[in-house]
């Protein structure tokens, strides 16, 4: 299972929210290309960005900072947050991404994310935000009734790479993940699951890996809290036994 340590950008500032809401932001640097490199140097070997002012306005808005990021490290990384079309998608591919995850288009214009899998193919996510099993979009501001399982299944023949599944109530509260939903998600589709939201030990993470379902965790207040040590983690992930998959 992959963790991938996770830089939420604001501002250009490196910040965790608490269940999405950007009133309720923790500014933990505001260097994100240094945070990104230190990331590196403890072994990880993806980054998980996210514009969330992107998310917001609809378009990218911590561009410099992403590009920052992207010249300090040579590891993959992949981003969400105000990708909402082919232009942003292919720009953001020839920056040297190497994933990029589209969540609001994928309930309003599931075409796009067809044709971005075609044309990108092993290069564009599928992010599916949740509350209580019902699909969130537009920065969690808004509520829809799309259920995640029945979105993510949509997309079942398209060609993604990965569904990054978050259960926005567990985000940033350092609560554990959502392990059910999380697991019946990936039970129900063929596409590679990576959970989100709520990681905050590293036994959490032996929990995720243990079902033998899930192909990755994000990890971020948990980290710049230190109640997650990125390199331990990684060793414990990486432990042979009954917790690995």
């Amino acid at each position: 299972m992959i963790l991938y340590p996770a830089i939420d950008l604001k501002d250009g500032q490196c910040v965790r929210l608490l269940r999405g809401d950007m009133a309720a932001a923790t500014v933990f640097g505001d260097d994100p290309a240094a945070q990104a490199g230190a990331f590196q140097d403890a072994g990880c070997t993806w980054l998980h960005l996210v514009d969330l002012n992107g998310a917001f306005a609809g378009a990218p808005v911590n561009a410099a900072a992403v590009r920052a990021i992207l010249a300090r490290v040579s590891v993959p990384a992949q981003l969400g947050g105000g990708i909402r079309d082919m232009h942003t998608i292919a720009m953001w591919l020839e920056q040297g991404l190497a994933r990029v995850i589209l969540g609001t288009v994928a309930v309003e214009n599931p075409d796009l994310v067809r044709l971005a899998a075609r044309e990108f193919p092993g290069q564009i996510a599928v992010g599916i935000d949740a509350r209580a099993g019902r699909v969130a979009t537009k920065g969690w501001a808004v509520e829809t009734e799309v259920q995640a399982t029945d979105l993510a299944r949509s997309f079942e023949d398209a060609g993604v790479a990965a569904l990054i599944y978050t259960d926005i109530d567990r985000d940033g509260a350092m609560q554990g993940p959502n392990l059910a939903a999380t697991v019946a998600l990936a039970e129900a589709v063929q596409i590679p699951v990576i959970a989100s939201g709520g990681v905050s030990s590293i036994a959490d993470l032996l929990a995720l890996q243990a079902t033998g379902v899930i192909a990755g965790a994000i990890s971020g207040r948990a980290l710049y809290d230190g109640a997650i040590d990125l390199g331990q983690a990684l060793a414990a992930l990486a432990t042979p036994g009954p917790s690995a998959c």
